[in-house]
């Protein structure tokens, strides 16, 4: 598949960014669409919502906590990190794509499975003429 939706079959979402201070409020701390102050039901849906009709949260500051994953490619010769959330009965999950504000090394990402918590700007980008979404200028904590 050439989404970058994550789901328990293979589908990948991928999302921007993450990295610094995380909060909720105003201004450049706003957070829209906060999932970690949702159910794992309503989490798992709202995520669902994302990938089914992406253009309706395009600009909006989305906050999560979900497990980190790492997906190498060989096609585009990166790497990809997204934050994976499970529903409620841990038998799917989804996840969304992110790239942690400034500069990074593999090295600087905790471990594969670790809890994190992410908060970047919903966004799509184009790559080898597909277009993806993902959390731009993420902030990322562990």
């Amino acid at each position: 598949m050439k989404k970058h939706i994550i789901t328990a079959t293979a589908c990948i979402i991928l999302l921007a960014s993450c990295g610094g201070d995380i909060g909720s409020g105003s201004g450049a701390n706003r957070i829209d669409v906060d999932l970690t102050r949702l159910s794992s039901t309503m989490v798992y849906s709202e995520v669902y919502n994302m990938v089914s009709t992406p253009e309706d949260y395009i600009g909006k500051v989305i906050r999560m906590d979900g497990n980190l994953n790492i997906y190498p490619s060989e096609e585009t010769n990166k790497i990809y990190y997204a934050c994976i959330i499970a529903d409620a009965t841990a038998c799917c999950q989804q996840g969304i794509e992110f790239e942690w504000e400034g500069e990074h090394t593999p090295s600087d990402y905790p471990e594969e499975n670790t809890l994190i918590t992410v908060v970047g700007t919903f966004d799509s980008y184009n790559e080898d003429d597909m277009t993806y979404y993902h959390l731009r200028d993420a902030k990322m904590s562990y």
